[in-house]
């Protein structure tokens, strides 16, 4: 797998993929702030279940493009391996139990997951989850090998949440804020703009 994060353009073209989660309703404030910090363009792909959390609409706002749900008919003009090979950064924003799994498996029972499967560089996790299912060894497992195949998977911030069942207070890991999404961005840019000079100056491939 590639690890060059390249764009012609000097600007970045981000894809964002939004996984079922509460934290989907989060999003709009971290594509501001990518787009007012980073630039670029910014392409969002929804799960079905994440428009149950956040509407399309609403992320319309904030990115030139949404793509949702899994019609077929759709998919000539929205097919994942073009969706893929238009964006120089995939980035799972927030990344659920079940699409680390997916992803870690190499699975496509969507068409995030199939845009991620067909990216020919690392796409990035933002995981957020209930703290058990976050220390659960098969959860580890699945980080780790995404780890282990390329991707990046950053490590989720803890943060306290009122349980409405047991009105208890418990700590779960959760996306970090917007800056910090923003600074990990640009810090993976950075990273493979550096390599991508230095292979260029070694005459290395770098497609």
């Amino acid at each position: 797998m590639s690890d060059n994060y390249s764009h012609s353009s000097g600007s970045p073209r981000f894809l964002i993929g939004v996984a079922g989660s509460m934290a989907a309703s989060r999003v709009p404030a971290h594509l501001d702030m990518i787009r007012a910090t980073l630039g670029g363009t910014i392409t969002v792909v929804m799960t079905h279940t994440a428009a149950q959390f956040v509407p399309p609409q609403m992320l319309r706002l904030s990115a030139e493009r949404v793509v949702h749900g899994e019609d077929p008919v759709d998919w000539p003009t929205d097919r994942p391996s073009r969706l893929a090979g238009d964006h120089d950064l995939v980035v799972v924003l927030p990344a659920t139990a079940h699409m680390l799994a997916v992803a870690a498996h190499g699975a496509a029972p969507n068409r995030l997951a199939t845009v991620i499967l067909s990216s020919p560089r690392p796409s990035v996790f933002f995981p957020h989850m209930g703290a058990a299912m976050w220390e659960k060894p098969a959860v580890r497992r699945n980080v780790e090998q995404l780890r282990a195949d390329g991707h990046h998977v950053v490590d989720p911030v803890w943060e306290e949440a009122h349980d409405i069942v047991t009105g208890e207070i418990h700590r779960h890991p959760a996306l970090p804020d917007p800056e910090r999404v923003v600074a990990e961005l640009q810090r993976l840019l950075a990273h493979h703009q550096d390599l991508r000079a230095t292979r260029t100056h070694r005459g290395e491939s770098v497609s």
